[in-house]
Parts: structure tokens; sequence; C-alpha cells
């Protein structure tokens, strides 16, 4: 099975953790990586995710991220059929 884990996603474990559905989305995520690096689940990566990643101001966190990306075994590049389905996606709201 593979797993997608968007950029807000990837920065849970940077939040806020007094809140019980943050700590639980953390303790989600986390669980989700460590079966991506034993091998039980698989980890996509996309363009996008490189995008959101080198906009975010905070280093420290953009380069434990990026780390992530080492563990992925799959990537999305960009490519002209997303750029027209994003385009339909955005027309309908």
């Amino acid at each position: 099975m593979r797993a997608y884990l968007d950029h807000c996603c990837l920065n849970r474990p940077f939040d806020d953790q007094s809140l019980l559905t943050i700590r639980l989305e953390t303790e989600a995520k986390l669980g989700i990586q460590e079966k991506s690096k034993s091998g039980h689940l698989s980890l996509g990566w996309s363009y996008i995710l490189d995008f959101e990643n080198n906009a975010n101001p905070f280093s420290e966190r953009r380069v434990e991220i990026q780390r992530w990306k080492e563990v992925a075994d799959s990537f999305v590049n960009e490519t002209e059929e997303i750029l027209i389905k994003m385009n339909e996606l955005t027309a309908i709201g």
C-alpha cells in the first residue's frame, strides 16, 4: 500500500501538541512514516511537496521534511495531464 502525506501532515509534529486532535494526527503521521521506513508501507512524494517545502520559512522544519523524500519510493513530477486536471478542478471550485 502506498501513502502520500501532504505538506500540512508532514509539518504536524512541529505544531503545538497540547490539543488532543493535533497530538493524534501527529501520532498517526509518525506511525505512517515508521511503517514507510520499515518497508511495510510505500511512501509517495511529489513535485508539489518540493515546492511547498522550499517555501517553508522554518529552515529546521524544511530540512527534516526534505529527509522524507529519501524514504519515498515513488515520485510524481509535473505533467501536462496534471496541469490540465488542476485547471479543470480549479474552474469548478
